[in-house]
């Protein structure tokens, strides 16, 4: 693997954001992964699980230099740091040597005036795709190892070389659609691994979608694909939520009809509880169903507690259970790939406690309480009326139980409660009377936000 040197410019800054001296013992990032952890190219035997790790400093020169952006390179150093500090970059894991993605690699899901205009800005200091998607004179090389990083890790998962991996990378990429840099994201990296999987045999793969803004370019992408499942859980309040994207009545169109499930909340402060819900009564089951080759998660970790742009309340230990219910799919094969998340404490907590999961580590039995919040119950109403079409494997018996859920915490009292978070307005017209107001309504608001959602100021990724 090729780095750059370490100077101060790249050191570890605190998890918190604030400004940290780097020690003379300090060391970079590169050199916490390059000890002990080369790739010896053999393949994995008998039950000996590998995790790949793929990981290059030349990522930490994407800037917005001068400014404080919240896509920033101590997001990587903070998330590595966390993993030498938790002994996880060591035992049962290697790295792979990085390259840059290749035109033909990039050209499976951008086109070639996209792949053009991120390369154009290798020659500027500092441009702007979006008020808020920067490049500078480094920025297509790092996007570029970014999906090279990934394409590789899929192989090497598919073609047995490693048991699953994690993509350290940035800039991110679930924004990115075929033609469109926004949202922080150049290339969409996620969708050049589930071409690179299904390059080295897989027939079907699954996105997993856990940032808490909609990956609006990953579903753009696969939106007429049968052989790729795109399921996202994410913060939409009727699509004034960034991107705008991922309405529950967003299936797929043409030949990939019913192949995008999205889980939309009404509202912030969604947490463990939702979110394991979802992926017990919705995810799982509709999952299991497709029967993916290859399991890939865009893990943005901005719907983690205590994140500035997410508002949400996601814990390490909610996403250690979430990785682990994946992981039972696809034979283990699964690829975390990193996305959003701005609060360094948070993302470096949450990476670890991914990283234990695709390390051995059982996160134990879900809660024997876990139940949704009013939010999360009607979400998962809405998306059931709507997928059950689609999917068998929905049962009747949960939905009918989530609704009984929400008329017991109506007539308790929870409809002040539920109007203030946005439950109580249209998703319940659509099993009411007002049927045909709904649909309109739906209609009105979709036509809307598909004609400005690219003028909007993207406040995330």
């Amino acid at each position: 693997m090729i780095y750059l040197g370490c100077s101060s410019s790249l050191g570890m800054a605190g998890v918190d954001g604030s400004a940290k001296p780097v020690a003379k013992k300090e060391i970079c990032p590169s050199q916490m992964l390059s000890k002990n952890l080369t790739f010896s190219g053999t393949f994995m035997c008998g039950k000996e699980k590998k995790t790949a790790i793929g990981y290059d400093d030349r990522m930490l020169l994407h800037e917005e230099t001068g400014k404080s952006h919240p896509e920033r390179p101590d997001r990587l150093r903070a998330i590595m740091g966390g993993l030498q500090a938790s002994g996880l970059l060591s035992g049962t894991c290697f790295t792979i040597p990085a390259r840059e993605a290749t035109q033909a690699e990039l050209e499976l899901v951008h086109t070639a005036n996209h792949i053009g205009a991120v390369q154009a800005t290798e020659g500027q200091d500092l441009s702007y795709f979006t008020p808020d998607t920067y490049a500078n004179e480094h920025s297509a090389l790092a996007a570029r190892l970014a999906a090279g990083i990934c394409t590789d890790l899929a192989s090497a998962i598919m073609t047995g070389k490693a048991h699953n991996g994690f993509a350290a990378v940035r800039p991110p990429g679930h924004h990115a659609e075929q033609e469109q840099v926004m949202g922080f994201c150049l290339h969409n990296n996620a969708c050049v691994a589930a071409r690179a999987a299904q390059a080295a045999g897989a027939k079907k793969v699954l996105i997993v979608d856990w940032d808490v803004h909609h990956g609006n370019g990953t579903q753009e992408i696969f939106e007429q694909d049968p052989t790729v499942l795109y399921i996202s859980l994410h913060r939409h309040e009727a699509g004034a939520f960034y991107p705008g994207t991922g309405w529950a009545h967003q299936v797929g169109s043409g030949p990939g009809e019913g192949f995008c499930v999205n889980i939309p909340w009404s509202c912030g402060g969604i947490g463990d509880g939702d979110y394991l819900s979802a992926f017990q009564h919705v995810v799982m089951p509709i999952a299991r169903q497709f029967e993916p080759d290859m399991t890939i998660i865009s893990a943005g970790f901005d719907a983690a507690r205590g994140d500035p742009l997410g508002g949400c309340d996601v814990t390490p230990e909610g996403y250690a259970q979430m990785t682990f219910l994946l992981s039972s799919l696809s034979g283990g094969r699964i690829l975390v790939v990193l996305e959003g998340g701005y609060n360094l404490r948070s993302i470096s907590a949450s990476a670890a406690a991914v990283m234990k999961v695709l390390q051995g580590t059982n996160p134990g039995p879900l809660p024997d309480d876990l139940q949704p919040t009013p939010v999360g119950a009607a979400a998962m109403l809405e998306l059931f009326m709507i997928q059950r079409r689609y999917w068998s494997n929905l049962h009747d018996a949960t939905f009918l139980k989530f609704g009984a859920l929400l008329d017991s915490w109506s007539k308790a009292g929870e409809r002040k409660s539920s109007k203030r978070r946005h439950i109580g307005g249209p998703i319940w017209w659509k099993w009411g009377r007002k049927r045909v107001l709904y649909d309109i309504w739906l209609r009105g608001q979709m036509k809307h936000h598909s004609s400005s959602r690219h003028d909007h100021s993207c406040p995330c990724c």
